[in-house]
Order: C-alpha cells, then sequence, then structure tokens
C-alpha cells in the first residue's frame, strides 16, 4: 500500500518535469517503469548515446531500493563504466541495502547514474565482467558488491 502511494506521487512528479537528459519512457503500473538517460555534457564516452533503464519496485518501496538494470535493446547499448557489467547490472552504492534511503527516488537515482557516466573518464568494463556475466544467477539486488572504488 505505502509502495503504491510513493509510487503514484513520484510518477506525478514525473510527467510535470524530469531534469534535463532524463525521459520517461513507460510507467503502465507500479511494478516496472523505463526510463532513458543521456549524459548531458560532452563526455566523449558517451556523446549523441541515450540509455535505458529497468526500475523494478518491491511492495517495499521506498524502505528497499528498487532494481534498477541498464537494458539493451537495438537502440540503446549498455554504457561502457568500470561500475556497470556488461548485462546492465549496476555496481552503485546507492543501489544496494546499505546506501539506499526512503530519501531517494526514481528521479534521484537516473540524477546520480547521469553524473556516474559524467564523470567517468574510462571506456571499460568492470574487472571480471565476463566471468559475472557467464557465471552469476542472482538479481541485482541480491548481489552484495564491495565498494572499494569512489574514483570513478
Amino acid at each position: 500500500m505505502f509502495a503504491s502511494k510513493r509510487l503514484a506521487k513520484e510518477l506525478q512528479k514525473l510527467h510535470d518535469k524530469l531534469p534535463p537528459g532524463i525521459t520517461l519512457v513507460k510507467a503502465d503500473d507500479l511494478q516496472e517503469w523505463i526510463m532513458d538517460i543521456r549524459v548531458v555534457d560532452n563526455n566523449p564516452i558517451y556523446v549523441g548515446e541515450v540509455y535505458r533503464l529497468k526500475f523494478t519496485f518491491s511492495q517495499s518501496y521506498p524502505i528497499e531500493a528498487p532494481e534498477v538494470v541498464f537494458v539493451r535493446d537495438e537502440t540503446h547499448p549498455i554504457p561502457w563504466h568500470p561500475h556497470i557489467y556488461s548485462n546492465g547490472i549496476i555496481c552503485l552504492d546507492l543501489l544496494d541495502r546499505q546506501g539506499w534511503s526512503p530519501v531517494h527516488n526514481v528521479e534521484s537515482v537516473c540524477v546520480s547514474l547521469q553524473s556516474m557516466l559524467t564523470s567517468n573518464t574510462k571506456k571499460e568494463r568492470p574487472e571480471g565482467d565476463d566471468n559475472f556475466v557467464r557465471n552469476n544467477r542472482l538479481r541485482p539486488r541480491d548481489i552484495n558488491f564491495i565498494f572499494h572504488d569512489n574514483q570513478v
């Protein structure tokens, strides 16, 4: 019940006004939303690219973080970043159990991801990307990432 009220409120705000480079693509229900983001500065790694995010909400939202992944389709690649796996899973403390706070919302997650991309200088995947993508069977919210790099 609380998740539904909170998401309805957020959805209304997203329909009213979004920060530059963020677009609401689909929010037909209160379980899964699709957002597009683009980097609005001139970072050469991301110029001209639009990235698609899928938000999946549990009944415990906003107490529990949404599950957020980049999704690839014919016009949306997975961004190159040392904290983004080639399957779209994002290693970001904000999306982790310990880093999440109910004051965050869909817009703040999108802005944080924009910022993460804007500040990146390395066109690379996380160490062990191939092995992780091949062998991981956990949902993103169930992965226990170890956060040790605040430089990217």
